[in-house]
């Protein structure tokens, strides 16, 4: 194996950096926060999810072209899935991000609408008056070409997914459902879907303190090889074969390292020691990852079984701090840019007044900012090894954007997220567009 310099570049900020965003209103005044739902497509267009919290109305999908920068509505969720005459709990929103194949983006449904029980947002048990429990989530595909949507298979067990992926080669999507946490795999080309069972213990369908575990947000597929990775709230990592249809896990290499900090994976409150984001990288045929309350990035080779923690990427306040961020699960705006070799990171800074740092809750029970934090874009460029912070994130009239777990990087550079602002006195999430800081 070839030698890897991991020595570190930096370049500091000489003095305080911010960076303007501007938000744009979709035309969805109930919208709620959304989770990865937002992608760059080839058509050089923006395609995003705003998420309901309400058992009314769905998740809406919208498309926004850089071009003429106009906002275009694509569709309620609930409608998509042709479930709009069950009056059910809606689809409320997507958690994935959308993945491109032969013109289509593939993406997947998952619930909205929680009940919240001991501080913990679990699958309703008891739908309100005059609606039904909710039907499961479903695997959709978008046509870029027609608009056509296409509605491909139903979750079973009436559970949302949380997270996928998808073989874009061979036409896998693989997804982790939520709260159980059972391994899904759907074969598009046949029209198969596989349920391969829970993968670790109840999920956040469990009880804390026994069977309770955080379900992994992230996979990433091999595409040289077509094996599939999640990892575990204990610190362990799985991989799937479609060809043998085996889960395994592995066995010389876990994430139960020191530097991530210590975790009792039957509580709530943290992703524990999941990676809270993970992607391939097509170049050098290894994975990178960013272990969500620490904020270290490191470097997975599938292959040798080995991980190696490349640095911490949190913004230069937080370094300084030597404290975690303030979302409890970490972010997930970490992607590879259009150029492959540029990591973004869109993450917390700590807030100072008079000369200290607002400190925020010390422990929650669920996914969630713990205190009010700056938002700072990070840039990572992987052959150089150079690390920078581009400063804060405000809007033009100097707030601060919150709840920021989305990215895509167009291919000018623009970086694209979701994040709550005020409109007309209510607090919602839209699409927010931040200037290339190149």
């Amino acid at each position: 194996m070839n030698s890897i310099d991991y020595s570190m570049n930096f370049e500091p900020l000489a003095e305080p950096k911010t960076l303007i965003a501007k938000h744009y209103y979709s035309g969805f005044s109930r919208a709620h926060d959304t989770y990865n739902a937002l992608s760059a497509a080839s058509d050089g267009k923006i395609y995003y999810l705003l998420s309901s919290d309400n058992h009314e109305i769905g998740g809406q999908m919208f498309v926004y072209n850089p071009g003429s920068d106009r906002i275009t509505h694509l569709g309620d969720l609930t409608d998509i899935c042709g479930e709009t005459h069950l009056k059910a709990i809606p689809q409320g929103k997507s958690h994935v991000r959308f993945y491109e194949r032969n013109g289509k983006l593939y993406f997947s449904t998952h619930v909205g609408y929680y009940q919240l029980i001991d501080g913990m947002d679990r699958l309703p048990e008891q739908a309100p008056e005059g609606y039904a429990l909710y039907p499961g989530g479903h695997f959709l595909s978008y046509d870029l070409r027609t608009g056509a949507f296409e509605n491909l298979a139903l979750v079973p067990n009436g559970e949302g997914m949380v997270s996928m992926t998808m073989d874009r080669e061979r036409g896998h999507l693989y997804g982790i459902t939520w709260p159980y946490g059972n391994f899904i795999h759907y074969d598009v080309e046949n029209n198969v879907l596989k349920n391969l069972g829970p993968v670790s213990h109840k999920g956040e369908a469990g009880t804390p303190g026994t069977d309770f575990r955080s379900l992994c947000r992230s996979l990433f597929v091999d595409a040289e090889l077509g094996d599939v990775y999640f990892s575990v709230a204990d610190g362990d990592i799985f991989t799937y074969n479609p060809e043998t249809q085996f889960l395994r896990k592995l066995e010389n290499v876990d994430l139960r390292l020191d530097y991530f900090g210590k975790y009792d994976p039957t509580r709530p409150g943290s992703m524990c020691y999941n990676w809270r984001k993970i992607f391939w990288h097509p170049k050098e045929q290894v994975a990178y990852g960013v272990h969500g309350n620490s904020g270290y990035l490191f470097r997975f080779d599938r292959r040798e079984e080995q991980i190696e923690l490349v640095e911490r990427i949190t913004s230069e306040p937080s370094r300084r701090s030597g404290m975690f961020d303030q979302f409890s699960y970490g972010y997930l705006g970490f992607q590879l840019g259009p150029d492959d070799e540029t990591i973004y990171y869109l993450t917390g800074g700590p807030i100072y007044e008079n000369g200290k740092r607002l400190k925020g809750e010390d422990q929650i029970a669920k996914g969630a900012a713990r205190g009010l934090e700056n938002l700072h874009l990070i840039t990572y460029h992987l052959p150089t090894n150079t690390y920078k912070d581009h400063g804060a994130i405000f809007y033009e009239n100097g707030e601060r954007p919150t709840y920021v777990n989305s990215i895509a990087v167009g291919a000018d550079g623009t970086v694209y997220t979701l994040a709550r602002f005020e409109r007309e006195g209510r607090i919602i999430q839209d699409l927010v567009r931040i200037p290339s800081p190149f």
